[in-house]
């Protein structure tokens, strides 16, 4: 009777042992499985991020400033880049176009802070490899990328190491992909059919943030004001850009990027930007380039002083 009930004692022990050790392999099973499903998720996105940046890669062959080119993999040499917004694919227009908005961004790690200077588009300069003075922003229309660099670089004697473009339609499909962007306007106006009202946010979609940044004529501080408005709906799509919902949604952000932007960065070199410089881009300072507009031969040009471009 003794020997029975030890037997059945030793039956319970070894049950219950069989029993955590089954739940403890499904318990490592379940999270090797997570982890591998984690590692290929990863690899997929890395996978995609990659493919698209290289149908967004395109070479420049512009005026080299530098005695070497800049070195992005080591995080110590300041770059630039020149960003551009393209009129071509916005109201129907299909030609080569003109960039409309300019913007110069100079990352330097050894000040610890990025600067992104607006350069008005009426800016009375040299257009390099024309022999003419010009709109700046007519500089692209002549001679694309290549010409629109060496423009800015003439006009600022510094090197612009890259460049990022987007098309204004491009840029509507980009918020549109990410489900649109929250902006609150500084300015009360009616654009587009939409109305805008100082201090009240709204969300945005594509459309809607194209009409607020394109207003002009009826903003009291002109291009400047229209500058502006272009700078914050960029900050905006970058914050969303880098939001939850927008990495849930990478595939079509990814999409719509690489249908409409163009850049010379090679995935490697924003890689290295993303990584080696980021305590650079904690530091963001807003400059506006300005001058005084008047008519030369019946033209309306921006005329901005030697010391404000110094």
């Amino acid at each position: 009777m003794e020997e029975e009930t030890r037997v059945r004692r030793k039956r319970r022990k070894r049950k219950k042992k069989s029993i955590w050790k089954k739940i403890l392999i499904s318990l490592v099973v379940a999270l090797l499985l997570i982890v591998g499903a984690g590692a290929i998720v990863a690899w997929k996105v890395y996978s995609d991020v990659q493919s698209s940046t290289e149908e967004m890669y395109t070479e420049t062959n512009h005026e080299q400033k530098r005695e070497k080119p800049v070195v992005v993999d080591q995080g110590d040499d300041p770059f630039s880049i020149l960003l551009m917004g393209i009129d071509t694919g916005d109201m129907g227009r299909n030609y080569q176009g003109r960039s409309d908005t300019m913007m110069l961004m100079t990352v330097n790690p050894n000040s610890n802070e990025t600067t992104i200077v607006s350069i008005p588009r009426d800016t009375y300069t040299e257009i390099v490899g024309r022999g003419t003075m010009d709109k700046i922003n007519h500089a692209y229309a002549f001679g694309g990328t290549e010409m629109a660099l060496n423009t800015v670089q003439n006009l600022f004697d510094i090197p612009v190491d890259y460049f990022v473009s987007v098309n204004m339609e491009g840029l509507q499909q980009i918020i549109d992909a990410m489900g649109g962007v929250d902006i609150t306007p500084n300015l009360t106006f009616d654009q587009g059919g939409y109305s805008f009202v100082e201090g009240q946010p709204v969300h945005m979609d594509g459309n809607m943030a194209l009409e607020y940044s394109r207003m002009r004529k009826s903003d009291p501080n002109g291009d400047y004001g229209r500058q502006e408005r272009q700078r914050s709906v960029v900050e905006a799509t970058v914050r969303k850009m880098a939001s939850v919902e927008s990495v849930l949604n990478y595939q079509g952000v990814l999409n719509s990027l690489s249908a409409n932007m163009q850049t010379n960065m090679s995935f490697d070199d924003m890689v290295d930007a993303f990584t080696k410089y980021n305590s650079a881009t904690r530091s963001i300072t807003q400059e506006q380039l300005s001058g005084s507009g008047r008519k030369q031969n019946g033209v309306y040009y921006e005329f901005i002083p030697d010391e404000e471009v110094q």
